[in-house]
């Protein structure tokens, strides 16, 4: 007696239906197929449905086999309840498919697609080494497909990766835009920057160089990150530079790459880092429009701050912000729009805190005993060398030191404003400051990516190998901010709901198998938002014989 499957066609569409089904002999010797009974659908009959029919069933049973079958003993238990969702969802944003797709010509006799979601669920669950990854698949977690690997061919898989990233990056971004449904109008640039934990300084002409770390590791090598995000939070690209290369050179690849992709009309959005005015005949040359940053505190002249002297009146948003229009040499080759955006919370707050500065330097300033001509004090000397007292202290001619009430102006004017710029003249001045305020999804990218993923520190030295360590971290994030998108939740809250799924190794007279454990509803409910397929009862069986 057996299972049984049957596809039939409806509607163009493939069903399985499974049947409950007995072979026997006929009088001539013959085999005949009875069908016992129709079980129905297979996406429809739920584990809960074949456990109660078992129960039914159990009484009728003979009471030697059923004795026999209820004896077992507990083995072990490992972790299943996050993988399995990862898995589910890797599968369903067609990545799987997109690296089983470059290796299908080659005889490969390890699973590779296996082996690198094995790293990609690694880094988000459990980040550590590549080596760490083979303890944790054979002894942590249940891996679909995946009992154990070797960490040398984990670093064949890496090789693989490096090997294809162009062709890895496009397939696997065609799948999820087709699945997620990803907004491209925006798309969100931004880099950052991570350090090496190794023996070898920087290297000639590779990644590792020396720059300025935004870790705070001034001592040790450094690899640039760029990142191009869309404007629901999602990753669609990465790229790896050394770590002292330019922004120009960033943006000039960046563009080039994107361009590629056939996106259509696009508008890039970066900080107030990218805008220089090579980066924007860059932007402006390559393919779209772009939307930048502007530095208020630029100094007494240009542009932007003549835009900000600018006089003229605020449109009110339905956030609280107020927005102003500027265009600077209408009409001539030359033109720039600037949006000035203005938070009146954020004002009174800016307003505030310099108030209580100033009252600080007036105290401060009255403390000293100055004459004109003479030494500074050591307390002089302190104030006005101090990083913020020292902001509002101007020296006169004759050695005084001085409230420096032209600084508190021009201070006042940047109260609780911030101010872009950028090429399209059509677009809305409400939906340009928008755009820009929703580049806060690269930078939480870049912390979950640090904090989350933990990318840092690396800990290879090859090129190929650190460019596949990145690659397999924009894979990770690109699961981890699809899910929380779907979800409304944070990857924390979902990973700490799922975290409590288990399987437990169990051994009986004839097999072993993998028995889940019971799954709250609040991981019923993640897996129901994203329509994916919980655990089974039974994960798998292992006959004895």
């Amino acid at each position: 007696m057996f299972v049984r499957k049957s596809k039939v066609k409806q509607n163009g569409k493939s069903y399985t239906y499974l049947q409950l089904v007995n072979n026997r002999r006929d009088a001539s010797g013959k085999v005949k197929t009875d069908v016992i009974l129709k079980l129905g659908r297979e996406d429809l009959v739920s584990s809960s449905f074949v456990s109660d029919m078992v129960d039914a069933l159990a009484p009728y049973a003979d009471g030697a086999t059923a004795s026999a079958d209820t004896e077992f003993q507990f083995l072990r238990s490992r972790e299943v309840g996050v993988v399995w969702f990862l898995n589910e969802l890797w599968n369903r944003l067609g990545m799987g498919m997109a690296i089983s797709s470059l290796v299908e010509d080659r005889k490969f006799r390890n699973p590779v697609e296996r082996m690198v979601f094995a790293m990609v669920a690694g880094r988000i669950v459990f980040p550590g080494s590549k080596l760490s990854i083979e303890h944790w698949v054979e002894d942590k977690v249940l891996v679909p497909g995946l009992k154990k690997v070797d960490v040398h061919n984990l670093y064949r898989a890496m090789d693989l990766l490096v090997g294809s990233d162009e062709q890895i990056q496009h397939a696997v971004f065609t799948s999820v835009a087709k699945e997620a449904k990803l907004e491209l109008d925006l798309v969100f640039l931004d880099t950052t920057n991570t350090y090496f934990e190794c023996d070898v300084d920087e290297s000639p002409s590779g990644l590792l160089k020396r720059g300025r770390s935004k870790d705070n590791h001034p001592e040790l090598p450094i690899v640039s990150i760029a990142f191009a995000v869309t404007k629901q939070g999602i990753p669609i690209r990465c790229w790896t530079f050394p770590g002292n290369t330019s922004d120009q050179k960033i943006v000039d690849q960046v563009k080039s790459d994107l361009g590629q992709w056939n996106l259509g009309k696009v508008i890039m959005v970066g900080d107030a880092g990218f805008n220089s005015a090579g980066n924007r005949k860059v932007l402006l040359r390559e393919c779209g429009d772009f939307i930048l940053g502007e530095k208020l505190r630029t100094g007494s002249q240009g542009a932007a701050v003549e835009a900000l002297h600018r006089k003229g009146r605020y449109s009110p948003l339905a956030n609280g912000l107020q927005v102003k229009n500027v265009v600077m040499d209408e009409g001539l080759a030359t033109e720039r729009r600037f949006v000035i955006v203005k938070n009146p919370d954020a004002e009174k707050r800016d307003r505030l805190v310099r108030d209580s500065i100033v009252a600080e330097v007036k105290d401060r300033l009255e403390a000293l005993s100055q004459m004109e001509g003479k030494d500074h004090t050591k307390a002089a000397c302190s104030l006005r060398s101090h990083g913020t007292f020292g902001r509002y202290v101007v020296q006169t001619k004759g050695g005084m030191l001085k409230l420096d009430r032209a600084k508190i102006e021009s201070e006042e004017l940047l109260d609780g404003k911030f101010l872009v710029s950028t090429s399209n003249m059509a677009l809305d001045a409400a939906d340009v400051a928008m755009g820009y305020k929703q580049l806060f999804e690269i930078e939480r990218v870049f912390r979950d990516m640090k904090n989350v993923l933990e990318i840092r520190p690396v800990y290879h030295r090859l090129d190929d190998r650190i460019r596949s360590h990145i690659l397999i971290c924009w894979m990770a994030m690109v699961l981890v901010r699809y899910a929380e998108e779907e979800t409304g939740a944070s990857w924390f809250s979902i990973s700490r709901a799922l975290d409590d799924i288990t399987a437990g190794l169990i051994e009986t007279n004839s097999s072993f198998l993998w028995y889940t454990s019971q799954i709250s509803d609040g991981a019923k409910e993640i897996f129901s938002k994203l329509g994916l397929k919980l655990p089974g009862k039974v994960l798998g069986v292992e006959s004895k014989v």
